[in-house]
């Protein structure tokens, strides 16, 4: 069976192909400290399941790599 490279279910998921290595943007607009950089690929991640849908990590993403997976029923 192949492998995920990352979790589909949490509320952002970042496209390590678009993430700038180093580049903490999405991380820094962050409320709640959701997202955290990888120490051995320098790519943001999703590191706890906790997010308010506020998007800004999203909108300040130079590449367009994080994606906020919003629910039905607050769309």
């Amino acid at each position: 069976m192949a492998l995920v490279p990352q979790r589909a279910d949490v509320p952002v998921t970042i496209d390590e192909s678009l993430c700038i290595t180093g580049c903490t943007l999405c991380v820094d607009m962050c409320p709640l400290d959701s997202l955290a950089i990888k120490e051995d690929s320098g790519k943001a991640y999703m590191h706890v399941d906790e997010c308010w849908y506020c998007g800004p990590c999203a909108a300040r993403c130079p590449t367009g790599a994080v994606t906020v997976n919003m629910p039905y029923l607050l769309r």
